[in-house]
């Protein structure tokens, strides 16, 4: 049963360690998870989104339903609760990334309670509509595209570089689940020791971008770099079942936070003289270089995590040496098939 005082909004002191909560036990055991993986703006957003829904829907976390999730989508398009007025504008509602955002966050908190158990299935379903039907007459076409920029990716030197200024065999182990599987910063710092499959070689990802779950292959690599770290540096008192944790000081033993992350890749940048290292650029560094070892793009996109091909497509630019030795292979190809067509018309 929904407790009377949910959702009730209690905010931790700046800088602490402690997680937000909005006053139901399943909610606030979500929150304390997401707390330990996202840094503390991102971690608001999820109490937000949260507390927003529950707060127009109403109804007890395990009681939601499909039809709820569509009634909150009409509430945030429209900006009215009355389902018999339509307003003739948009104005009143939100812009379709803060309502595709919070439905990104309610479908990685269902899919948090489906892990646990405790559902059988997400109610927050792929391809649910949030966009309003749109007439002919009211359709708006933009008159200039928004520039994409990609992100940059660490040639072969840098890497090898950035890999020998890490200190830790924790900090490799990272970096290996960034650079051999493509895993996002969060997904890393969101690993648990029942997600490693040590005989399969491969990891679960359970709470990936968007609440989706996939399980990916790594390379054996990473696991002989993650036993030495569990077996010689992970503190034997550690009772967080996250992977990845503070090694001293006074959070010694505590999942590691994002910005402990950033810490660690700013500290082996400056050793490395590097001027570039991010998470996301040794993520692209991957899936750049595995699809430049022939890898087929729906492969990619499994590994990825990616929701649509289309998104696999424009995050991945190829090596521009690569490209042009592609090219030329193909076209030695069609050359040469088009000479042995000659050769038979001619006889």
């Amino acid at each position: 049963m929904k407790p009377i005082s949910f959702p009730k909004l209690t905010l931790p002191e700046p800088g602490s360690r402690v997680a937000p909560t909005l006053g139901h036990p399943l909610v606030d055991d979500y929150l304390e998870s997401v707390h330990a993986r996202l840094r503390p703006n991102s971690t608001l957003a999820v109490v937000y989104d949260l507390k927003v829904f529950f707060t127009v829907i109403d109804v007890d976390p395990l009681g939601v339903r499909r039809r709820h999730v569509l009634e909150f989508i009409r509430v945030q398009r429209t900006g009215s609760r009355d389902a018999t007025v339509t307003p003739l504008d948009q104005s009143d509602g939100l812009a379709l990334s803060t309502i595709r955002r919070r439905l990104s966050t309610l479908a990685g908190f269902y899919s948090y309670l489906c892990a646990l158990g405790e559902l059988d299935h997400n109610p927050v379903q792929r391809g649910m509509p949030v966009r309003a039907p749109v007439t002919r007459d009211r359709r708006v076409i933009p008159l200039v595209r928004p520039v994409r920029h990609l992100p940059r990716i660490l040639d072969h030197d840098d890497v090898i570089k950035f890999v020998a200024a890490l200190r830790k065999d924790r900090d490799r182990a990272m970096i290996d689940a960034m650079l051999l599987a493509g895993l996002r910063r969060c997904e890393v710092l969101g690993l648990r020791l029942q997600d490693i499959r040590w005989g399969e070689r491969r990891l679960f990802i359970a709470d990936g971008k968007g609440g989706h779950q996939r399980i990916v292959p790594i390379s054996p690599r990473f696991f002989d770099t993650l036993r030495r770290y569990l077996d010689r540096e992970r503190p034997a008192d550690a009772e967080t079942p996250f992977v990845f944790v503070v090694l001293k000081g006074p959070n010694r033993a505590r999942p590691l936070t994002p910005k402990g992350l950033d810490e660690i890749m700013l500290g082996a940048r400056r050793r490395a003289g590097l001027e570039h290292a991010t998470c996301h650029e040794l993520r692209h560094t991957c899936f750049t270089r595995l699809r430049e070892a022939g890898m087929a793009l729906e492969a990619l996109q499994a590994q990825a995590g990616h929701r649509s091909i289309s998104a696999t497509q424009i995050y991945l630019h190829l090596a521009n040496d690569w490209l042009a030795g592609e090219y030329i292979r193909a076209a030695q190809a069609v050359d040469a098939q088009a000479a042995l067509g000659r050769k038979v018309v001619a006889s």
